[in-house]
């Protein structure tokens, strides 16, 4: 196997970056003649050139460009790396990237980070949104510390990842004043016909839903459906239909968008998992959501 220079490759950046050898010798403190010669290395190793001249320019060649952006992303993890481990050391706040698969409730997904702000030292939260597919890709390279999601990893994801129940919940059925009052009398049985907003088939609350209506020859109207939780609760909110969410936050989605509980359906269950490359939690910030979820939130 052959392995990159990163030394060389280092060189480059800071030529690349600065404009000029000169201005990178003054950064690096080595003379001209060395980092000429770190360059040429590179381009041998590479077996491309990786900057032409204009004038007294030097100018990335298109290869160059692309091994600039690669040189970009290898030392811009290499510098949260040493901030994250000094970040510990010094009391700075610890890195720490999580992906919200895009069909989890915003509330569910705030509830469960929240712990994580709370620890002893201080915590520097990214969040990443997308579909789960695309996350766990990002876990599986180390891009994310963990994924929240609506399932757990299944078989056809070629990913070595782990499964961490958080919990699970009955599922509440909201509406505006005038549809609960509507709807509410003889539940759940008077759903049938009702104008209901769906999350969309790529969720397991859809297919969870389907299921028992199906059980229970209850036949909701189709008013629309929506991949995003959040627009779904505000075609809600305007009376379009009834629409569901999890019942251990329906105290919050009732002050949030105004809506009333019709009913709940607490055989339709919903579950929420932490999906990590570890087998037994090492982060901190994980280890805190896991213990909250399952002794509060869920508990």
């Amino acid at each position: 196997m052959e392995w990159l220079n990163y030394h060389h490759l280092l060189y480059f950046w800071v030529v690349a970056r600065e404009g000029s050898i000169a201005r990178a010798c003054e950064e690096l403190y080595l003379s001209q003649p060395t980092i000429s010669a770190q360059l040429r290395a590179l381009e041998r190793a590479l077996g491309e050139k990786l900057f032409t001249r204009v004038g007294r320019t030097l100018v990335l060649t298109e290869v160059g460009q692309v091994v600039f952006r690669y040189a970009e992303q290898i030392f811009s993890l290499g510098r949260e790396l040493t901030d994250m481990l000094k970040g510990r050391s010094r009391g700075r706040p610890v890195r720490f990237v999580v992906g919200v698969v895009d069909v989890l409730p915003k509330l569910i997904a705030y509830r469960l980070l929240e712990p994580a702000l709370r620890l002893a030292d201080p915590v520097h939260i990214v969040c990443r949104e997308d579909k789960a597919d695309r996350l766990l890709a990002d876990l599986a390279v180390h891009e994310l510390d963990l994924v929240l999601a609506d399932a757990p990893i299944g078989p056809t994801i070629k990913v070595r990842a782990f499964n961490h129940l958080l919990g699970e919940c009955g599922v509440a059925i909201f509406a505006t004043a005038k549809l609960a009052t509507m709807y509410r009398r003889n539940f759940p049985r008077s759903l049938n016909g009702a104008p209901f907003l769906w999350p969309t088939d790529n969720t397991m609350l859809r297919r969870s839903l389907e299921q028992w209506f199906a059980a229970e020859d209850i036949h909701p109207s189709n008013a629309g459906e929506f991949e995003d939780s959040a627009l779904l609760s505000e075609f809600g909110q305007r009376g379009i239909g009834l629409f569901p969410g999890p019942s251990v936050i329906e105290a919050e989605m009732q002050r949030r968008y105004g809506v009333q509980l019709v009913g709940r359906l607490d055989n339709v269950r919903e579950r929420f998992y932490a999906i990590s490359v570890e087998r037994k939690l090492k982060h901190p910030a994980v280890i805190a959501i896991s213990e909250a979820a399952r002794q509060k939130l869920f508990g």
